[in-house]
């Protein structure tokens, strides 16, 4: 039996050299060691040995099995390792190779404008309020005492959906609704930014959706003065603090008395040059005092309280305030245009 425990470890031992892979290294493993093989056939005719044959042939047995089992293992770890290296040379990263360059998103020169008005208002104590852009024709122009003749209310200039609900054409249908909403009319300010609709024929400098910021601010003993003051700061933070602003009289339905706001050219300083077509001063907003209709027509006691009101448009000072010469810059998304706007202070 010795011998033949013998022949059985090195026929075991011929064929695990053999192997390639753990397949047949489990098949070589159940040929020699398995419950159907020579070694346990062997095993099983040990009953007929006398005692000290039987201890002779068990310690050439317990041989012969770790023999076998331990070139099966490291046989085994061997393949494993030469697979690992193989499946690592070919998944192999050159980091000598220079990377694929992302191209990373920046915030909209528009977003950057709204952002920085937004912040010096807040400063200034104003609340930020948001709303439908699609609102009722009462809101748009009734309430803010535009009567039913006046051409802004005509299907030409505005995009209406039915025949009460349009797209709103500026933001101060935002007036009312803050108004309205002021249950305990309380003195208020507040500014809207967002998107409104016009009809109009887009070109370099106008386009049938622009972005507006409507400034409202409500309170006893509110004048004129403030309203200078507050426009006067806007203009230095937004284009420099040597600017000035000057007032020209106007007329908005929603306001009494109105005006156009100017700033002083901060290219050529009031001396005259191309961007404010020799005048020395650029238009940037319309404003006035809150109309005493407005304030009734919302539930504030026009003899008790005043207020002011502006308009500005966020592309009309985008373009002054970074160059912008086509309006439509804006809405075409070009990587080349929008890549001059990541910058941490412009």
């Amino acid at each position: 039996m010795k011998e033949k425990l013998e022949s059985i470890k090195t026929e075991a031992l011929e064929e695990i050299l053999k192997c390639n892979d753990e397949a047949s290294i489990n098949n070589v493993r159940s040929k020699y060691l398995g419950k159907k093989s020579a070694f346990s056939d062997v095993m099983s005719n040990m009953a007929s040995l006398s005692p000290d044959e039987k201890k002779s042939v068990g310690m050439v047995s317990n041989e012969v099995r770790n023999a076998i089992t331990e070139a099966l293992d490291n046989r085994l770890k061997a393949i494993k390792e030469e697979e690992l290296n193989k499946k690592l040379e070919s998944d192999k990263i050159d980091i000598t190779l220079p990377s694929n360059i992302r191209r990373s998103g920046y915030l909209h020169p528009l977003t950057l404008v709204r952002e920085e008005i937004e912040d010096l208002f807040i400063s200034m104590g104003y609340d930020v309020v948001d709303g439908p852009e699609v609102d009722s024709d009462a809101n748009c122009f009734e309430m803010l005492n535009l009567p039913a003749s006046h051409p802004a209310r005509d299907a030409q200039d505005s995009f209406y959906i039915t025949d009460d609900m349009l797209l709103r054409p500026h933001t101060s249908s935002m007036q009312v609704r803050s108004m309205l909403a002021n249950a305990e009319k309380k003195p208020f300010k507040l500014i809207c930014p967002g998107k409104t609709y016009r009809r109009d024929d887009d070109d370099a400098t106008h386009s049938h959706q622009f972005s507006q910021v409507e400034g409202l601010v409500v309170g006893e003993n509110i004048s004129l003065s403030d309203l200078k003051g507050t426009l006067e700061l806007f203009a230095k933070k937004m284009f420099g603090e040597s600017r000035e602003i000057r007032f020209r009289a106007s007329y908005f339905p929603f306001t009494e008395p109105s005006y156009e706001v100017d700033v002083s050219c901060f290219k050529c300083d009031k001396k005259g040059c191309n961007i404010c077509k020799g005048t020395g001063w650029i238009e940037i907003l319309g404003c006035g005092m809150v109309h005493p209709n407005v304030l009734e027509n919302c539930g504030f006691d026009h003899t008790k309280y005043q207020g002011f009101a502006f308009g500005v448009g966020i592309e009309r000072v985008a373009s002054l305030k970074y160059g912008v010469t086509n309006i439509r810059d804006y809405f075409i998304n070009d990587y080349r245009f929008l890549k001059n706007f990541d910058r941490k202070e412009i």
